[in-house]
């Protein structure tokens, strides 16, 4: 018998929505927009990294950020998302997963983000540990339809490729 090593792929997709509140700061990608209206949630409502965090946890069949980190536990309330995801890498990681790449769609009427793109690159690239072109960054709005459309809300979509290494005897 041979022992070649292989790699195992998945694929997870995430999304999530908010609702813009005023007096609030408005969190993307982990980082800071300048904005008169943040996004509500029990965290900081960052939906960049939640759709994210739900697109590794799904190609891992590792559950939800709902599951994970609920909305009843006071210990996240206002909880910084970054932290969040970095909890999910590391038990990504845990599990000898290796994050391959993740393409995010943000879906914003205001604020125009073309301006903050490569900065939501550079900061997520950095907390998943990826390698800069790993990351790629979309902004779209929903050309005035729905709440995302009406400025009401932000929400994003997220698909995440994930790879490990095991041995498969032949």
């Amino acid at each position: 018998m041979i022992e070649e090593h292989d790699h195992e792929y998945r694929v997870g997709i995430g999304e999530d929505i908010h609702a813009l509140v005023e007096e609030r700061p408005l969190k993307l990608g982990g980082m800071e927009i300048k904005y008169p209206a943040g996004l509500a949630g029990h965290s900081d409502g960052d939906v960049v990294l939640h759709a994210v965090i739900d697109a590794l946890l799904g190609a891992a069949c590792m559950g939800d950020i709902g599951t994970l980190f609920p909305d009843t536990d006071p210990n996240y309330k206002g909880i910084d998302s970054k932290g969040l995801l970095l909890d999910v890498k590391e038990k990504l990681e845990y599990k000898k997963w290796v994050i391959v790449n993740v393409d995010v769609t943000i879906h914003a009427e205001r604020p125009r983000l073309e301006p903050y793109k490569g900065q939501i690159k550079r900061c997520v690239s950095g907390l998943l540990g990826v390698d800069f072109n790993a990351v790629n960054i979309k902004a779209k709005t929903n050309e005035g339809f729905d709440a995302v459309g009406r400025g009401e809300a932000i929400s994003s979509t997220c698909i995440a490729l994930i790879k490990r290494k095991y041995k498969r005897t032949l």
